[in-house]
């Protein structure tokens, strides 16, 4: 077991971590599903990822190529075998980097990370190095396969500019574990923001449907024709009369659903410039601006995959929010 910040000592270019074949556990709620389906709900791999695998015979039931109409049964022995470099994207490959990451935790199953805003979670159009999975491929020598060749492990990301803890999986059995806790509701998961004007209660709870924006694809949006259910608990901790700092709860895991969610109330995560461009405030002739969304990822727990114990893990409000907060202080004197 590794605690504590990375060693970042070494400027060693490493090895591409191994992607090893993956076995897909078969459990009481799966069967009598699609095999398409099954494995879509159990990798995380997009539908059509998992079309493609099946279509060029990296998943196997009992030993054989899979068809997608295939109904899971409870003895199936359902394996995603290790695809070409390209499968998923073709030509590319996640780099090792010796990036600088605090890690707080680390063994064999997996690395719990405090994120610093900025930071790429995983390579992508315009991101293809730097990014916190190829810190990850580097410092802690091996990933989950599951995921893709350059998101493996990955059971939830934060967006760039939000800090703070995230859990990365280093071995398939985790990430299934953790993808199950996701799916279940099991997380524990609390954020800190900086919210702009003042909310009238003291706590609340948000409960509209988030999906892809019909105007903008880039863009989630609340209201849509194909929204998913979508919950968000909040309870205020300071007011500054024109912002308020809130603790926020999530009971789902919509992409951008904090930020979506408070900005379809008329109170946008502060420094947000997607939803609701409230990138500065104003009290008389002061003003403080903020240099990324107000978004901070305070709490993270979970059960551990391997042992079963409960973890907990916590950040501390990052430097540049903390200034914020303290400039909207002196603003309200």
């Amino acid at each position: 077991m590794k605690k504590g910040k990375a060693d970042i000592s070494s400027p060693s270019e490493g090895e591409a971590p191994p992607v090893p074949g993956s076995r897909i556990p078969v459990e009481p709620q799966d069967i009598s599903k699609r095999l398409d389906i099954f494995a879509a709900e159990k990798t995380g791999i997009t539908r059509s990822q998992v079309q493609r695998l099946l279509r060029d015979g990296h998943i196997l039931v009992n030993g054989k190529p899979g068809s997608p109409n295939h109904t899971v049964r409870e003895h199936d022995h359902i394996e995603i075998v290790r695809p070409e470099p390209g499968v998923f994207s073709r030509g590319d490959t996640l780099i090792p980097e010796n990036i600088p990451v605090t890690i707080l935790y680390h063994d064999d199953a997996v690395a719990v990370v405090d994120k610093p805003a900025g930071l790429v979670v995983y390579p992508s159009a315009g991101h293809e190095r730097g990014t916190l999975l190829n810190a990850l491929a580097f410092h802690c020598k091996k990933l989950a396969s599951i995921g893709g060749p350059l998101r493996p492990g990955v059971v939830h990301r934060l967006d760039k500019d939000t800090s703070g803890v995230m859990v990365v999986a280093l071995d398939d059995s985790a990430y299934y574990h953790l993808v199950e806790q996701f799916r279940n509701r099991t997380i524990n998961r609390n954020y800190l923001t900086l919210l702009y004007g003042t909310l009238k209660e003291d706590s609340g709870e948000i409960a509209l449907q988030i999906g892809r924006s019909e105007t903008d694809r880039k863009k989630m949006s609340t209201r849509t024709r194909r929204g998913k259910e979508a919950v968000t608990r909040w309870k205020v901790l300071r007011r500054f009369g024109v912002a308020t700092l809130i603790e926020a709860k999530l009971g789902t895991g919509r992409t951008h659903q904090i930020r979506v969610h408070f900005a379809a109330i008329g109170h946008p995560v502060l420094g947000d410039v997607t939803y609701g461009k409230k990138t500065f405030v104003e009290a008389g002739r002061k003003r403080v601006s903020f240099p990324r969304q107000m978004l901070h990822a305070a709490t993270l727990g979970f059960i551990h995959p391997v042992t079963g114990a409960y973890l907990e893990f916590t950040s501390p409000i990052p430097a540049d929010m903390q200034e914020c907060i303290e400039q909207l202080e002196a603003l309200c004197r």
